[in-house]
Parts: C-alpha cells; sequence; structure tokens
C-alpha cells in the first residue's frame, strides 16, 4: 500500500489561498452550449439575416402588413432559445450524478472533490478507472496509464516516482500519489482539441442538410431577387412599393424558415424527456445519431450479465505443488496489498479475506491488454493469476472447460519462484497452476427480450468482450442473442489481418484488446455500418471515440462516462430501446415535416424563375406567404412533433424530404403555369387579383394535402391538428381577405378554372407521388440485394 502518513497534502488554509490567487481547476465545460452560444446559434443565421433584409426593405416602402413574417420569426428564436436553455438547465443538473470527481489528500486524511475543486500543489490519490483530472507528477507508488485520447498511442505507459502524468489520460492499473503542477486551461488536455470531447454537431445529417440548404438558397435569392426587382420597376414600370412586395414574396417563399428550430426543439425535447429516465445526453446530436445505427456492439459484463460477479467454486489443481501451497495465505496477501479493484477483484475480495501472511516485495497490476495480475513476495514466491490462455501453462482441466461452456468465468492461480514484471513475458517464466477460480455472472432477465427487440428493429447486435470466446458465446446464448456460435477468439487474429471480414462475419469476440476493439468499430463504419458501442471502463475507451454514439454505463469508469456521448447513470442495459426509438421519433418527425417545408422552397423558386423570364411579378404576397408559413407548414410540424414513431430509418434526410414534395411542388408549378396560359389566351377573362385567388387556394388546397399525406396513419392528434389547420387557413383566409389581397366574389368563369385546375393539379400530385413511391422502393430492394450479395460473398470467401 501506498504510504500516505508522509504525505499529508495542503491544509485547508492552503487551498483558499490558492482559490483566492485563482489557482483552481476550473475550466469551461463542453458538455452544454454556453448561453451567447445558444442565443448566437438561434439569432445570428443566414435564414434570419435574409428575413432582415427583406424585412427592411418592406419597412422602407411602408409595407407595413406584409411584416407579419417578422413577428413569426422572433417568436421562433424565443422558442428554440427556451427549449435549448431548458435542456441546458436539465443536463447540468443531471450531470452532477455523473460529474468526475478525484480523491486528494489534504490535511492528512482522503478527501473526495469534485474535480473543479482541485487547487494547484494538491495531491491526488489515483486509481484504475479514473480519468486524470489535471497535470501532475507521481510521488509514490506505480501505475499505468493510457494516453490514446491524447497522443494515440494506445499502449500502456507505466509510471513511477517523479514521472509526469498528462491530464486526459486515464489509469489502467495500479494506484499512486501524484502532485498537481497545472490546473484548469494550463492544464495538457485544455490546451488541446481531444477528439473523444469534441462536439459532434458536424456530423449532424439534419444540421449538414439544413447549411447545404442555406447556401443553394442564398445561390438562388440574391441574383434572382437583383432581377425580379428590376424587371418589375424598370422593364415594367411597375410602382416602387408594388416592386418591393412582389420581390420579397417570392424570396421569402424560398425560405424554409422554421425547420433550423423544429430540429433543435426537437433534439432539445428528447434530450430533456431522456433525462427524466436518468439518461445524460451530453451531446445532442448523439440522438440523431442513435436513429441511425444498425449496429451495437455491446460489453459482455453489465449489458448483457448483471455485472455483480461471485466466486461460484475454486477448483484445486492435480500437482504435487497445488497440495503443498496453500492458497488461501497467497491470495489473501496478494489481495491486501493489490491496488485492482475492478468487478472480479470485489468477488475475489468477497470470498478469500485478506491476511498478512506473505509481505510485498513487488507487484504488476491488472491491465485488460495482460489479461493477468502478479505480486512477488519477500518470501521468495511470486502469486500470478489471470485468464488461462496466458497464465495456464498446459492443458485445461476438463472441469474448467466445463464450466466456461456454462458460461462462467474462470481464472488460473500460479505460482513461480521468478519475480515478474509488467514486460515479463510469461510464456517464458515456468508457472505452477495451484487453482482454478470460478467466476458467475448472472444474465440480466431483460437481456432476451431487449436483444428480441433490437432484432426486430434491424439493428445487429455484437458482443465484444475480454473474456474466453467460449464463456462470451454461452453468455450470449443464454441471453439468446442470434448467432451467439459465430464467435472468434480475438487472440488469434494477426494485426494485419482483414478486420472489415472478421467484423463482418462474427457475432461473438473474446479476447479482445483494447485496440482491436478500435479496430473492430472502425471496420463496421468502413462498411457503412453506423455502430453504437457501449462501454464502461478504460479499456473501452478507444472503441467509443471511434463509435458514431458511444454509451457509457453509470456504474462505469469516469474515464469511460467522459469520453461517452451518453451515459446510463442507472447503469441499465434495458434504457437502451427507449434511447433508440427516442432518436428515431426525432428524425423520422422531422423528415415527414421537412416535405412540407420544402414545397415552398421548391415552388417559389421555380416560379420565381418562370417569372423573371417571362417578365410577369410573382403571383403571392409576403403576408400571403407568411400565413401559408404559419397555418401549414409550423403548426402542424410542432404540433406532432413529439409524437412516438420508432420506424427503422432507411432514407437519407434531404434526399427524402425533397422526393416527399416534389410531386406537391410540381402540382402548384402546373398550376401556376395552367392558370397563366388559359387566363393568357382569354379562355376566361379573370383578372390579377383573380388569378392570384385561384392559385392561392389551390397552393393551400395541395400544400394541406401534402401534410394530411404524410400525417397517415391518423391518431386523434393528428386528425385535430388535420381539422383545425384547415378551418385556420381557409378561417384566414375568408376573415382577412382584403388584408391578404384576395378576391372572395369570384366569377363563373374563375371558379370553373379553379376546378378544372385543381382536379388536373391532383392528378399530377398523385401520378408523381406513385412515381416517387415506385423508385423508393426498387431503390430499397437494389439496396437490400446488394446487402445480402456482399453478406454471401464473405461467407463464401470463408469457406
Amino acid at each position: 500500500m501506498i504510504e500516505k502518513n508522509r504525505v499529508k497534502g495542503l491544509s485547508e488554509k492552503e487551498v483558499i489561498q490558492r482559490v483566492q490567487e485563482g489557482k483552481q481547476n476550473l475550466t469551461q465545460s463542453a458538455m452544454t452550449k454556453t448561453t451567447n452560444e445558444i442565443i448566437r446559434q438561434n439569432v445570428f443565421t443566414m435564414f434570419n439575416l435574409m428575413n432582415l433584409l427583406i424585412a427592411i426593405a418592406l419597412f422602407c416602402v411602408g409595407a407595413y402588413s406584409n411584416m407579419l413574417f417578422i413577428g413569426i420569426i422572433i417568436l421562433n428564436m424565443a422558442i428554440g432559445i427556451a427549449q435549448e436553455f431548458k435542456a441546458k438547465k436539465t443536463v447540468e443538473k443531471l450531470s452532477l450524478l455523473s460529474a468526475p470527481s478525484v480523491t486528494v489528500l489534504r490535511d492528512g486524511e482522503e478527501k473526495t472533490i469534485a474535480t473543479e475543486e482541485v487547487v494547484q500543489d494538491d495531491i491526488m490519490a489515483l486509481t484504475a478507472g479514473q480519468q486524470i483530472c489535471c497535470d501532475g507528477e507521481v510521488l509514490s507508488g506505480d501505475m499505468e496509464v493510457n494516453e490514446a485520447l491524447l497522443t494515440g498511442e494506445a499502449d500502456a505507459i507505466g509510471k513511477g516516482i517523479g514521472d509526469k502524468l498528462m491530464s486526459g489520460s486515464s489509469v489502467v492499473s495500479g494506484r499512486c500519489l501524484a502532485k498537481v503542477i497545472h490546473v484548469g486551461n494550463d492544464n495538457y488536455a485544455a490546451k488541446i482539441a481531444q477528439e473523444a470531447k469534441q462536439a459532434k454537431e458536424q456530423s449532424s445529417e439534419l444540421m449538414q442538410s439544413m447549411r447545404k440548404v442555406t447556401r443553394i438558397t442564398s445561390l438562388f435569392i440574391i441574383p434572382l431577387g437583383i432581377i425580379l426587382f428590376l424587371e418589375a420597376f424598370i422593364l415594367r414600370s411597375d410602382p416602387l412599393f408594388t416592386s418591393v412586395v412582389s420581390t420579397a414574396a417570392g424570396l421569402l417563399g424560398m425560405l424554409p424558415k422554421g425547420l433550423v428550430l423544429l430540429i433543435s426543439v426537437s433534439l432539445a425535447g428528447g434530450v430533456i424527456k431522456l433525462a427524466k429516465d436518468q439518461i445524460l445526453i451530453q451531446d445532442m446530436f448523439s440522438l440523431e445519431a442513435l436513429s441511425h445505427v444498425d449496429v451495437l456492439c455491446l460489453d459482455k459484463t453489465g449489458t448483457l450479465t448483471e455485472g455483480r460477479m461471485e466466486v461460484e467454486s475454486v477448483q484445486i489443481f492435480e500437482n504435487v505443488l497445488a497440495r503443498e501451497v496453500k492458497l488461501e495465505p497467497l491470495m489473501g496477501s496478494f489481495l491486501k496489498y493489490s491496488n485492482d479493484n475492478n468487478a472480479t477483484f470485489q468477488a475475489l475480495k468477497e470470498y478469500f479475506k485478506e491476511n498478512s501472511a506473505f509481505t510485498v516485495y513487488s507487484r504488476v497490476a491488472f491491465s485488460s491488454e495482460r489479461k493477468w495480475a502478479a505480486m512477488t513476495f519477500k518470501e521468495g514466491v511470486t502469486f500470478v493469476i489471470g485468464a488461462p490462455e496466458k497464465v495456464l501453462q498446459g492443458e485445461m482441466p476438463d472441469a474448467l472447460k466445463s464450466e466456461i461452456k456454462r458460461g462462467r468465468r474462470v481464472l488460473v492461480a500460479s505460482v513461480t519462484e521468478d519475480v515478474i514484471k509488467s514486460q515479463t513475458n510469461l510464456s517464458e517464466t515456468k508457472l505452477t497452476p495451484i487453482a482454478g477460480i470460478v467466476i458467475r455472472d448472472c444474465i440480466r432477465q431483460s437481456a432476451p427480450k431487449i436483444l428480441s427487440y433490437f432484432r426486430k428493429q434491424g439493428v445487429t447486435v455484437k458482443v465484444i468482450s475480454g473474456d474466453n470466446p467460449v464463456t462470451v458465446s454461452m453468455v450470449a446464448k443464454d441471453a439468446r442473442l442470434k448467432n451467439y456460435d459465430e464467435a472468434i477468439d480475438m487472440m488469434t487474429v494477426s494485426e494485419d489481418a482483414d478486420f472489415r471480414k472478421i467484423a463482418e462475419k462474427y457475432t461473438v469476440f473474446g479476447r479482445t484488446t483494447p485496440q482491436q476493439k478500435k479496430k473492430l468499430v472502425q471496420a463496421l463504419k468502413a462498411e457503412g455500418h453506423s455502430v453504437a458501442m457501449t462501454g464502461d471502463g478504460v479499456n473501452d475507451l478507444l472503441a467509443l471515440k471511434e463509435a458514431d454514439c458511444s454509451i457509457a454505463m453509470g456504474n462505469g469508469s469516469d474515464a469511460a462516462r467522459q469520453a461517452a456521448q451518453v451515459v446510463l447513470l442507472k447503469s441499465d442495459f434495458s434504457a437502451l430501446p427507449g434511447l433508440l426509438l427516442e432518436g428515431r421519433r426525432v428524425v423520422n418527425n422531422v423528415t415527414r415535416a421537412a416535405g412540407v417545408f420544402f414545397i415552398k422552397t421548391i415552388y417559389s423558386v421555380v416560379m420565381t424563375l418562370i417569372c423573371v423570364l417571362a417578365n410577369i411579378p410573382f403571383p403571392f404576397l409576403p403576408i400571403q406567404i407568411t400565413l401559408i408559413d404559419a397555418a401549414i407548414e409550423a403548426y402542424p410540424s410542432f404540433a406532432t412533433a413529439f409524437e412516438a414513431d420508432g420506424r427503422r430509418i432507411r432514407k437519407k434526410f434531404l434526399p427524402a424530404a425533397l422526393r416527399s414534395a416534389l410531386p406537391n411542388a410540381a402540382a402548384i408549378i402546373m398550376a401556376f403555369l395552367l392558370i397563366n396560359f388559359i387566363s393568357g389566351i382569354g379562355l376566361f377573362e379573370i383578372g390579377m387579383i383573380e388569378k392570384t385567388t385561384i392559385l392561392y387556394f389551390i397552393t393551400g388546397l395541395i400544400s394541406m394535402q401534402a401534410v394530411v399525406k404524410n400525417n397517415i396513419p391518423f391518431t386523434k392528434l393528428r386528425l385535430f391538428v388535420m381539422i383545425t389547420m384547415a378551418a385556420g387557413y381557409f378561417g384566414a383566409v375568408f376573415l382577412f381577405s382584403h388584408q391578404l389581397g384576395l378576391e372572395m366574389a369570384l366569377n363563373t368563369g374563375a371558379i370553373l378554372l379553379l376546378g378544372a385546375v385543381l382536379v388536373i393539379a391532383f392528378g399530377i400530385e398523385r401520378l408523381l407521388t406513385k412515381c416517387v413511391r415506385n423508385y423508393d422502393r426498387r431503390k430499397m430492394t437494389v439496396d437490400g440485394r446488394l446487402s445480402l450479395n456482399v453478406h454471401s460473398t464473405l461467407q463464401k470467401e470463408d469457406q
């Protein structure tokens, strides 16, 4: 054990003095956006800038009634900011339950404090599983650290007295006392951009798609706006007021104003909802990533099993030394002086009593890479315990083989006269086995049901574990995991092996090293899969960092919780289906709504182009566009945004939304052309206001038909929304027709034209919708066949 009586740490007075001097470990948390970031990202957007410029132009010509859309923009910003503030407050409150802590020595006593309370010169007591919060220097003890998140180097690095420790690295094994030499922004970790802790907003398909839409509309809106205005003001000699209003309407229609807000509100709502179930979302966009997951990688311990280990039996080997050497004194002394404290060692400590029969000379802590621990005693014997494949030299007894086939974890205890060090190759050391220790970890009762759920949802589950592959396979069998028998011993896999082929073929991966876990996740991603990874230890860090969505257990190591995007604070594996459903709800509902928002964007761009080429005014007014924005786009979308929708996501967001919008947009464009053509040839004598009124009615009806189409099958809520949407739209049209610039007293010719064009437009919409659906079906069929062919090819190559 580390001697602490020589190191008392700081006094309370010294701590207060350092806090006053600003030498406290305070850094800006990257877990949530700052208040300024939330306001800036909701206010200073390209969409808002364009809307502001249009509003200024309208204000300058006195078109105040057509500036109503600014009120909606301000309301959108207020709602978005309020929802994100609420999510921020919820996450920060919940994160206190998952906040990293560190044990320090103060006034000679151990004290566990939050990492933000550490001050310079504090003495940290570091143990396996912790993430080092501050740069430090080892004063006593020894341990191994993983610096992969900082340097990319996967191998554990030994640290002894006088060695420097980097914040952001993680303790793999051992224990030591270290003096804090840097705090806050002076820490190494604060000076570099750690991939594991970077926000993944840039990988959000939803936000990337909206940025793409913004860029494209920006290309159209400025030149088209200029041309549309100049044609009206110069070529047609329209008054300045009319020219500005007509131009503003065309430009307003191109902007899907409420869609970005809908995405933010939906994601923030999901964060708040999951927080009530003790699920901490540390990266809002991980919800979206979850929705696309088609491969879920699990560790056996704590997911399929309960994670509560207990020693079931001890089997003494049949050899002379095993009969002469007593296991209990050796094991008791080993446990007394060991610094390891993982679930396996806790089970050993519950079964064997600690004692002082032997005196420690040196020790090697357990690590996932080595898969063994050793302790050399002054009495001339070294005790080694670990995985049979590492510690057992010779054939494993049939009794232990049977235990492995039952899904039990087996450790082998051996002895040697040699001094064992961390770099010792055990295969070159003569080890004599004295006992096999059988450890049980019960299957979670919910595991079979949850695995069945994922299978039905099209999510492939793979188990990646450091345990014996036979043990893991049997546990997977008990949990009713499909293809549990497709198991591989990763110790037999070379570094240059084809990991893509291995990752696709097998379901269970045993004896996996941390580096191999990372390679398996990379391989699955390279095959086009969206991968979620669960983990609870330092050995999972590399894989967690690599996964599309990383999930840590609340009872796991500090390092795992800090690196993950999602933390299950209750460490409850059964929460995973709810996570998947919430992610799918967000993406499905946003995609459904986007199909309506993009209708106006498409027909506005095309109709503006037609108006420019034909030198005719844009048919609508800004106030008319605002009514469609509010009644047909925003209201139904936000009212149904939080409805459950766990359907599997098979399409890309932007192409799917545009295909959904295309039939209705094309029908409106055709109605615009027909109305202008028929009135142009004099078949019906109607004026400009009548033409606008006819087209506005048709546009409203076809847009509402898209909302109805996208909300099938109906629920009570959806039916209520559809009815109130129609009532609100037509009520506003009839009550405020004068303000909207519409003519309600249509003559017979206008009514006939309205009916004829409406029938043709609906026919075009139905035909194009059928074509789009046939295309989607064919594409899904082709994709399915390609996936099946790839899987068949892999199987043939292995035969």
